[in-house]
């Protein structure tokens, strides 16, 4: 093989991966996976798509060694392959966020509250929270908090929170997080807060974004 076959043949070997995240619903995948394992079948829930189209999806990400699966009972569990596949996602979105006005033009419509927390305010976020100054709660369902979730924050699904509203405190500002920029169940946790008179902010960040920037995140109530 001469010099130039060779070059090309490298090349050729990560455009794979580049291939694989060429689509809008297999980065969505990525970024659902980076919560933690699921079947084909919450996935397919998840993106409201149906099951067959999620199977090829994720068999073209599995191709790319970026997903891996295993079997638990009758079901097949997809999980990413290392940490490293979330950053590039949230890495990838960055850099388009950047470079791409559509794109910030897009999240600005997602903007519940000017006022939401930037990630600048992380180190202090921690902080605060530590010093119990303000709430932080998690408004993924469960099984992604058991699976990963930031210091301090309390598990309280979107889907418990209107009932489950009196467990916070009327006196602090809460701030809530979700799967990151363009996960919405955040927002909606927003809505149903201030509906209810109480100081409420969004965290632009999730799990991912957390673990990219280096800062700490809690495994079943270990600090790593």
């Amino acid at each position: 093989m001469n010099k130039r076959s060779f070059k090309d043949l490298l090349y050729e070997q990560v455009a794979r991966v580049g291939s694989a995240v060429a689509s809008p619903k297999r980065l969505e995948l990525l970024e659902v996976l980076a919560q933690g394992g699921k079947t084909v079948e919450e996935l397919a829930q998840e993106l409201s798509i149906d099951i067959k189209l999620a199977s090829a999806h994720l068999k073209r990400l599995k191709t790319a060694n970026l997903v891996t699966s295993s079997r638990s009972g009758k079901y097949v569990v997809y999980r990413l392959s290392g940490s490293d596949v979330a950053a590039l996602w949230v890495q990838l979105r960055q850099v388009a966020e950047a470079h791409l006005l559509e794109l910030r033009l897009a999240l600005d419509r997602l903007v519940s509250d000017p006022g939401q927390l930037t990630p600048m305010a992380r180190e202090g976020l921690l902080e605060r929270a530590r010093l119990g100054e303000i709430i932080v709660i998690d408004v993924r369902p469960t099984p992604e908090y058991e699976q990963a979730h930031l210091p301090y924050a309390r598990s309280m699904p979107l889907s418990e929170l209107t009932r489950r509203i009196a467990e916070l405190p009327r006196d602090r500002e809460i701030v809530a997080y979700c799967r990151g920029p363009f996960c919405l169940m955040a927002d909606e946790a927003i809505e149903i807060l201030k509906g209810k008179g109480r100081r409420a902010r969004k965290l632009r960040d999730g799990v991912s974004e957390w673990q990219a920037a280096g800062l700490p995140l809690e495994f079943a109530g270990i600090t790593q």
